[in-house]
């Protein structure tokens, strides 16, 4: 019988869509995937003292560290009823999601060359698998804000009012908008460091000033009372808008701005889409300019 490519079981071509996601061929390599997210988890702390205990000192220095400088230094307000650390706590935890699938994702293809050269399996999978370990790590850090919630939720005095909005239940879309913006902006990065080696070495400090941009450490309704000609900067930042949302989510300090979390939505997706449009030219030809 002539064997033609309809009774082919798999079609491994460099010719793909424009925007070609996979869903079905990714399932098919899910055990893969698994592999690859508990590689990273285990190795990320292996050989370190105190281990996973990481991820949860990071986030406690980092938020104390801000509360010392940026509350009790400088006098930045945090709002009527919010514990200054709680604050800060909530930025830098949802700030260290998006921070670390970013960079998890930004230098994929240099990273991995060596596995992409012998063996064939969707290379969309490795960026995947740093975002869905990265996930574990931020479960894991919400536990310890969910912690001092309550234990600041159960002092008596001035906390005893703090509660989360209804909204809430929206919480979820706010971990997905973080994952495709992250993971898009990572495949972009990852496709232009295969020609312009200068980019990772940008790349940290890039993420540094974005934070100060991402109103992690400070309201937005703050920077716009002391720098309201430079608001925009920030009022069309879609992670600044994220994590002001899950502030005000679990806080109720104000109306959840459903308008700029619509358009959050709109960003996150064009940039995810633009950057799995980069990353399949590019996964075409990397290994031969990497």
């Amino acid at each position: 019988m002539k064997t033609t490519e309809e009774n082919w079981l798999y079609t491994i071509s460099s010719r793909k869509k424009l925007i070609d996601f996979n869903f079905k061929e990714i399932w098919r390599y899910r055990d893969l995937l698994v592999l690859f997210v508990k590689r990273d988890v285990i190795t990320l702390y292996k050989q370190t003292i105190l281990g996973p205990l990481w991820y949860f000192l990071q986030p406690l220095f980092t938020s104390l560290i801000f509360t010392l400088i940026f509350n009790n230094l400088a006098d930045i307000p945090t709002g009527e009823g919010i514990p200054n650390f709680l604050f800060n706590l909530a930025g830098v935890t949802t700030w260290n999601y998006f921070k670390d699938c970013l960079i998890g994702t930004s230098d994929t293809f240099k990273k991995n060359e060596n596995i992409f050269g012998k063996v064939y399996f969707p290379r969309v999978i490795m960026p995947m698998s740093v975002v869905v370990s990265n996930l574990l790590k931020y479960a894991i850090q919400l536990v310890l804000f969910l912690g001092f919630y309550i234990y600041f939720k159960s002092l008596s005095g001035e906390y005893n009012d703090l509660m989360p909005q209804f909204s809430f239940l929206l919480f979820p879309i706010l971990v997905v908008l973080m994952a495709m913006l992250g993971l898009g902006l990572g495949m972009i990065i990852t496709s232009m460091t295969t020609k312009y080696r200068d980019l990772k070495f940008l790349i940290q400090f890039a993420v540094q000033l974005l934070m100060y941009g991402s109103a992690v450490m400070y309201p937005m309704s703050y920077f716009k009372e002391k720098l309201p000609d430079y608001y925009w900067l920030i009022e069309w930042n879609p992670i600044a808008i994220i994590v002001e949302s899950f502030r005000t989510m679990v806080f109720d300090n104000t109306e959840l701005n459903i308008t700029m979390l619509i358009y959050a939505s709109v960003i996150s997706s064009l940039i995810f889409l633009f950057g799995l449009v980069i990353f399949n030219r590019t996964e075409k030809s990397f290994i031969d300019t990497i």
